[in-house]
């Protein structure tokens, strides 16, 4: 991630706004709507830059100071433009107090996408000049054909067996299309059908048809026929060891909708619900395990195992006492295993099935699942969550409710 030096800072502040920079005096009223849509217009990087674009907070049109105060809560709100879930793929950017022309200001740096087009709010957002704008289709064309180029995550990566055939249309143009953009965009858009897959990543290019990873997992008719071990293998056991008797088991696949859908239905079935009707002045429900744990810890597992190299599933298996879920990959990137699962250590394998699930409505934001699997377990009164993993697999251990 690129730092700039101040003097660096200092030139582009004092300059006119340009395709790299922007300038706003406060972070109120619809500053934050507009602040998002300059993210993702920097991230875009449709004049090809290969440079960061900065977004200052605390300046005036002509560079000046507006004196804004800079405070931790208005530099967090800045660092959560990153994992919000409103810009997809999630932006790299830093956030930082600095000091200059004798004023405080918070300086945000975005790096350009390796993944364009990137959308804010269901709409593709770009800068020529001192000009942001809605992509047009020639813009948005020109944004798939950068990604060509870049090196890709392998939730990109094409599928050279598959064919667009292979690909349902109708849950893309009746399921996916209406959830990933905004209303009066589809309204007026006139792009192919294969214009759309390419832009959504679902395939290389409209004149390289070919289905990705991303494709087959989230609208693909059969994803195993091509990633076999992208399933979700369940077994509820009668017993504390794993050679105890069966009583349910199931093999989960489909796309990931499909996959997560009748996922849960299988945790619901299994999960007891006891009614308190002694101890509180209304009567209290309660589960051996909190649902939204159950819920968090399996998208996790969707969203961060490895789909390259390995056709071993998820696999959920509930025992008498607690509920083990085994996701294929270690920790990944920034991730280690001895950071695992603290507040804001992140880092994304399947940055774009990360896109995928948020635009489903399965996660609302990113790095929080963990910490919101943590909450539920303890309002319910399950013990602490642990986690065990190595270089190939993460192991969630959930304990049943006392």
């Amino acid at each position: 991630m690129k730092r700039y030096a101040d003097e660096e800072l200092l030139a582009m502040l004092n300059d006119i706004e340009s395709d790299r920079v922007e300038r706003k005096q406060s972070f109120r009223s619809d500053v934050p709507t507009k602040s998002r849509q300059a993210v993702c217009a920097f991230a875009n990087d449709l004049p090809n830059h290969n440079e960061p674009g900065v977004l200052f907070i605390g300046a005036s049109d002509d560079g000046t100071p507006s004196n804004e105060p800079i405070t931790d809560q208005l530099l967090r709100c800045l660092a959560d433009m990153k994992t919000d879930g409103n810009i997809l793929p999630m932006p790299v950017l830093s956030v930082e107090k600095r000091v200059l022309n004798g004023a405080e200001m918070a300086v945000v740096t975005v790096m350009p996408s390796d993944m364009p087009p990137v959308k804010y709010d269901g709409r593709i957002w770009i800068r020529t000049g001192s000009r942001r704008a809605i992509a047009n289709e020639q813009e948005e064309r020109i944004l798939n054909e950068k990604r060509r180029h870049k090196n890709l995550p392998f939730d990109i990566y094409p599928i050279p067996t598959a064919e667009i055939t292979d690909l349902s249309r109708v849950i893309f143009e009746n399921e996916y299309l209406p959830a990933a953009f905004a209303a009066d965009v589809l309204k007026e858009n006139s792009r192919s059908y294969e214009e759309r897959l390419a832009s959504c990543k679902m395939i290389v290019s409209p004149s390289e048809p070919t289905p990705t990873m991303l494709g087959l997992l989230a609208i693909g008719k059969s994803p195993q026929d091509f990633l076999p071990g992208a399933y979700i293998q369940f077994l509820r056991i009668d017993g504390t060891k794993l050679a105890d008797p069966v009583i349910d088991e199931a093999k989960i696949g489909g796309a990931v909708v499909e996959m997560l859908r009748r996922a849960e239905d299988k945790l619901n079935a299994h999960n007891r619900t006891a009614v308190n009707i002694e101890s509180n002045a209304t009567h209290k429900i309660n589960q051996s395990y909190p649902m939204v744990a159950l819920q968090q810890i399996l998208y996790n597992a969707v969203f961060h195992r490895t789909y390259e190299g390995t056709n071993a599933p998820i696999r959920v298996c509930w025992f008498n006492d607690r509920i083990e879920i085994t996701s294929p990959g270690g920790p990944y990137g920034n991730v280690t295993s001895e950071n695992f699962g603290q507040p804001g250590i992140a880092d994304y394998r399947n940055p774009n099935v990360g896109v995928v699930l948020k635009t489903f409505g399965f996660i609302q934001a990113f790095g929080r699942g963990i910490a919101a699997a943590r909450r539920a377990m303890e309002q319910n009164g399950n013990p602490e969550i642990k986690f065990t993993t190595n270089q190939s697999v993460v192991l969630c251990i959930l304990r049943r409710r006392g």
